[in-house]
């Protein structure tokens, strides 16, 4: 390195700890997170200076540096959000929102110990999804339920305990990819079956099943198609068809719902979602389902059917393996309670959410309309209030639209970036995540909770004024000076 190299002037890393800004930092966040962060700046900075000819930053450059890389370490991990985006369950948002008493049992069993897998009675251990599978049993009509701890972990489970080194006939049109490359075919395999399909991607009839039946066969997987929907030239084996089919060759008819439903959907004008306990009428020995789903309540993978394969399931040394712990079943228990008492509807976030009238997402909307127009106007946007579709999300009801309103932001001067917005809602506290379309951002109300509207109006608040800084627009005389729009048309 040449005396005149600028890297030079970097200061060592012990003069950076020691300046009164960096220190401040410490209290915050802790010595040893400061010192990786000051260790990874002068690191970036030797090799940008390496590479470009420029002059080292200022110490007060460096310490800045230094406060934006912990900032930014703060803003990633677990944190509560606004969902703005129209979407119910939405994966990357946690799903189902948990109903209040789901998060108070939560809360209490976190607190200290709590009696999970030991008898109250006896001393002795016990089983710690008892009340789960007993509510389940009650809600579905099942012989026997357990649970592990998500939807994948209970298909594979059910694959590996009922079907490891025999054929499994899966219809071709149900070898679905689900979420996170998570696909039929190789959770077949890694379950120890044999994967045997039948039938053409859009039509299968109960022959096809019939013909791939043999001494090597174990079951009949059928497979909810929760992700896509088939319209058109389209014919299927109803569950109840497959279950004779099975029966009369001494085999298992096994369900995976994906959402997996308790609640009768028509009452909130929604097309039929397949219900448990119809499944299990229906002749499936066992059916598996997501937890966080149309369920409404954590991540947990739920088995419903009838007692001896429900039994070998719990046998399996995976079953160990894929248990859930005990803010699972917290949650979990809370949620099944709900259902049992007959108030899903009005409990329930998810529910509540179908159920909330046009006509008070419309008052909402032109509510926060009023509160935000000025600070939009400043900032160079303009914003309406419009019909909007969600959906539901996560693999439930595909394809279907829910009728919704939504709080809609558009450029109304050409520095105005409807991009830059999203991004300073995203990184604001909490927060808030929209969805772009046709040029305008959308902030869809039925996923957002009445009782959110005040942060809501916060949080755009906050980003339209870092969205007017970043840019240093001004509002022209005569120009666009907030307010609300007609719905748009297009």
């Amino acid at each position: 390195m040449s005396e005149h190299d600028p890297r030079r002037a970097l200061p060592a890393a012990h003069r950076l700890l020691e300046h009164p800004a960096i220190a401040a930092l410490r209290t915050r966040h802790g010595a040893a997170a400061v010192r990786a962060a000051v260790r990874a700046t002068l690191e970036e900075q030797r090799a940008r200076l390496a590479r470009t000819d420029t002059r080292a930053p200022s110490l007060e450059a460096l310490c800045e540096a230094v406060r934006r890389r912990l900032a930014q370490r703060d803003a990633t991990g677990l944190r509560r959000a606004l969902n703005a985006t129209g979407v119910l369950l939405h994966t990357g948002l946690g799903r189902a929102v948990l109903a209040p008493e789901a998060r108070a049992r939560l809360d209490e069993v976190a607190r200290g110990a709590c009696v999970l897998e030991i008898s109250r009675e006896t001393g002795e251990r016990g089983v710690r999804e008892h009340e789960v599978a007993r509510a389940l049993c009650a809600l579905t009509g099942a012989e026997a339920a357990s649970c592990v701890n998500n939807g994948a972990a209970a298909c594979l489970l059910m694959l590996a305990a009922l079907c490891a080194g025999r054929e499994v006939v899966v219809a071709r049109g149900q070898l679905v990819e689900i979420g996170g490359s998570f696909r039929i075919p190789e959770i077949l395999a890694q379950s120890g079956a044999r994967l045997r399909e039948v039938g053409a991607t859009n039509r299968v009839r109960p022959d096809d099943y019939a013909r791939a039946i043999g001494p090597e066969t174990a079951a009949i997987l059928h497979v909810h198609t929760s992700n896509y929907r088939v319209v058109g030239f389209h014919e299927a084996v109803p569950p109840a068809a497959l279950a004779r089919l099975a029966h009369e060759h001494g085999l298992l008819l096994l369900q995976d719902l994906g959402s997996g439903n308790l609640v009768d959907l028509s009452a909130f004008g929604l097309p039929e979602e397949p219900l448990v306990g119809a499944s299990l009428r229906a002749g499936a020995d066992v059916v598996v389902f997501s937890g966080d789903k149309l369920l409404g309540g954590p991540q947990a993978g739920l088995i419903c059917g009838r007692r001896e394969p429900v039994a070998r399931m719990r046998r399996h040394p995976l079953f160990r393996a894929l248990r859930p712990d005990k803010l699972q079943l917290a949650a979990l228990e809370a949620t099944l309670a709900i259902h049992e008492a007959g108030r899903a509807r009005e409990r329930i976030p998810v529910f509540r959410q179908l159920a909330s009238p046009l006509e008070t997402l419309r008052e909402r909307g032109a509510s926060l309309c009023e509160a935000v127009g000025e600070a939009a106007g400043e900032a160079g946007f303009a914003l309406a209030v419009c019909p909007s579709e969600a959906s539901a999300g996560s693999g439930a009801l595909p394809a279907v639209p829910i009728p919704s309103i939504a709080l809609t932001v558009a450029p109304a001067r050409p520095t105005a970036r409807i991009e830059a917005l999203a991004r300073s809602l995203r990184l604001g506290s909490p927060p808030v995540f929209t969805r772009r379309q046709a040029g305008r951002l959308w902030c869809d109300l039925r996923t957002v909770a009445p009782e959110e509207d005040t942060e809501l109006v916060a949080a755009l608040r906050a980003a339209f004024a870092a969205t007017a800084n970043a840019s240093g627009a001004e509002v022209c005389a005569g120009g666009y000076t907030g307010g609300c729009h007609d719905e748009p048309t297009d």
